[in-house]
């Protein structure tokens, strides 16, 4: 089989320098940095970006060129460190921004900074401890069926910076071309990084890319099959689904939305039919496709167990290096530990019941997300869809109970934002593994650097959120935090009983209807999730993937060069539009004057170039990524 074939960058025999001082100092200091950017760019926008390969190209350029080390491993644990305070992030501004709202209304008292930090250090133990026992399931035993985007990505990163030549020159070309761009496109705003039209003669309609170098890539590695079943779910609810609630629905006001569709319709486009409709069709689809895909992986699951248990007590010293995993003993108690802290600290309204639902659909969507990242990529793993059936489940089982009113919704938010914690942990942590994985780290120490990054960003979120809302306060035209305030609006919908099921129970029966036709639910189901925007700027890439593999090629080691030479390229654009991403973060916090910096470089107000612009810029970005395949080619041939 070919994962038994695959053989790891440094082979496991081989011991190199790894979890030194170095590597957890810069990385606590990287974890730290990522998740404040992280968390104001997710309340700004309501997205987040991987800090995964960010980290290794910056740890990978202190180690080299400040300290001259040269321990790739090394690196892959700085990254690993790192990019656990951007999973922490996600997954806290997601939900803990709606304690702030609350408390504004008078329904609950203000979160504190310790009570915030407990909440996302016990969602991030409880992500590592349940993601550990699937690695072999789904890194190991998956290896060629899941590509895991970002973490195939980071590992070129940091096997062309140890290699050097024209390796490197094309990750390297792909990061800065796509900085350079992303710099343009969301800082200076010369253009737009989405683009968008109406079709005004099919009403409720439309169609719109976000042109992003980070798409492209994420396009290429995971290919044409899963981009194409992402886009099918775009395509299902921009022009079948939207279009029939604007063709039956125009004169009548559907909950959630407080106007009738034709009045959303002409303040808000088809977006605000999406925003208010379609996300609850999807979250339904995810909910159902996530449950059908953990009973496709269940025996696979039990097995994983089995095999922990059994190598339970051998001794780290009876497997390989590659091989060695945190023991099951340690997962399974602290797993346990944690949910009973969860019940019995005074600070976090957590009942009994409360902590097993914790427990038990903290590992469902950990597995759910482990595998979708898998697919999609952490950048776009709907974690929020997630954590948005966690609180239908949570709130309705909560309501039954008894604890309804402030108390209630409390409790519910602080379930949600734990599991929405474990997801987005879960998957960034399988991305890591996968680095470790083809570079050959050792996986017991890499799950050990999670900890300490989850330590480290959980001891800087509480003070961050509190600094953000001060400044500005949650809701605002500065700090929207569209995630929080949609969580917010779901718990008051269930305990309030005006929660439009239907939608939701629509998007379960879709679901069941893609597996009854043989389709993989997960891609279709993120697609209807997620805006059209994205999916279309996912198919491109995965368009080039198709074109180079079904191009004739004088030989197949020609055709793997090709192949290679893209999935580079791709791997700079994802770092290159993730460190400006930071750096865009960075720049709308910093004043001069009575403007941010972001403000400053920004000149939309007197130049913008507009959809043909953006659309033409997406062009000219592929026809790099093409030249680049080609070029790669030529090059690897003559070394």
């Amino acid at each position: 089989m070919e994962q038994k074939e695959f053989r790891p960058y440094v082979p496991a025999d081989r011991v190199m320098p790894e979890s030194t001082v170095f590597s957890i100092v810069a990385g606590i200091l990287l974890s730290i940095v990522f998740g404040a950017a992280n968390a104001y760019l997710g309340l700004r926008v309501g997205l987040t970006v991987s800090a995964s390969i960010p980290a290794a190209v910056i740890s990978m350029g202190v180690l080299r060129m400040i300290f001259k080390r040269d321990s790739i491993l090394e690196n892959n644990m700085v990254q690993t460190i790192g990019s656990a305070g951007e999973s922490l992030a996600a997954g806290a501004i997601f939900t803990i921004p709606a304690l702030f709202m609350w408390a504004r209304e008078g329904v609950c008292s203000m979160p504190s900074m310790l009570d915030i930090g407990l909440i996302t250090l016990c969602g991030g133990l409880l992500g590592v401890f349940m993601m550990l026992p699937l690695r072999k399931a789904l890194i190991v035993k998956e290896h060629g069926t899941l590509g895991y985007p970002e973490g195939t990505a980071c590992a070129e990163v940091l096997i062309a910076g140890e290699e050097g030549g024209s390796k490197a020159g094309t990750v390297f070309a792909g990061l800065g071309i796509a900085a350079l761009y992303k710099f343009i496109a969301d800082g200076v705003k010369l253009f737009p990084s989405e683009i968008n039209w109406d079709i005004k003669a099919y009403k409720g309609s439309a169609f719109g890319m976000d042109v992003l170098p980070a798409l492209a890539g994420v396009g290429y590695i995971c290919g044409a099959r899963i981009s194409s079943f992402m886009f099918a779910g775009g395509m299902f609810a921009w022009f079948i689904f939207m279009p029939l609630i604007a063709l039956f629905g125009s004169d009548r006001i559907l909950y959630p939305a407080t106007v009738s569709v034709s009045e959303l319709l002409a303040s808000s486009g088809p977006s605000g039919l999406w925003s208010n409709y379609i996300r609850y069709i999807g979250a339904g689809a995810l909910v159902a496709g996530g449950i059908l895909s953990l009973i496709k992986a269940l025996p696979l699951m039990v097995k994983t167990f089995a095999s922990a248990f059994k190598d339970y007590g051998k001794g780290d010293g009876s497997v390989l290096r590659t091989e060695q995993d945190m023991p099951i003993a340690v997962v399974l108690i602290g797993a346990l530990a944690v949910c009973v802290f969860l019940w019995l600290y005074p600070g976090i309204p957590v009942n009994l019941v409360g902590a097993i639902l914790i427990l038990v659909f903290g590992f469902f969507f950990a597995t759910v997300s482990a595998r979708m990242v898998g697919m999609i990529g952490s950048s776009n793993n709907p974690a929020s869809g997630m954590c948005i059936a966690t609180l239908l489940m949570a709130t309705i089982v909560l309501k039954s109970t008894g604890n309804t009113g402030g108390a209630g919704m409390v409790g519910a938010i602080s379930i949600g934002s734990v599991i929405c914690i474990i997801a987005a942990m879960a998957g960034d942590m399988s991305q890591d593994l996968k680095t470790g994985f083809l570079v050959g780290a050792t996986p017991k120490k890499q799950q050990i650097g999670e900890i300490v990054g989850s330590l480290a960003a959980a001891v800087a979120i509480g003070a961050i959120l509190h600094l953000l809302n001060k400044a500005w306060g949650f809701g605002s035209a500065q700090l929207p935090a569209p995630q929080a305030m949609m969580m917010k609006m779901v718990i008051e919908g269930v305990m309030g009983g005006n929660l439009p099921w239907s939608m939701i129970f629509v998007g379960v029966f879709c679901a069941l209807v893609f597996e009854l036709l043989g389709l993989p639910v997960l891609p279709i189901a993120i697609g209807i999730y997620l805006p059209i925007h994205l999916s279309s700027g996912i198919m491109v890439g995965g368009l080039v993937r198709m074109f180079v593999e079904k191009r004739k090629y004088a030989s197949e080691d020609d055709r793997k060069k090709a192949e290679d030479s893209g999935v580079l390229y791709s791997s700079g654009l994802i770092a290159g539009e993730g460190l400006v991403g930071i750096l865009l973060a960075v720049l709308a916090i910093i004043k001069v004057g009575d403007r941010t910096l972001a403000q400053v470089v920004d000149v939309s107000g007197k130049l913008n170039l507009g959809n043909i612009g953006g659309a033409l810029a997406y062009l000219v970005l592929v026809a790099t990524l093409l030249l680049f395949i080609r070029k790669g080619m030529k090059g690897q041939a003559k070394e």
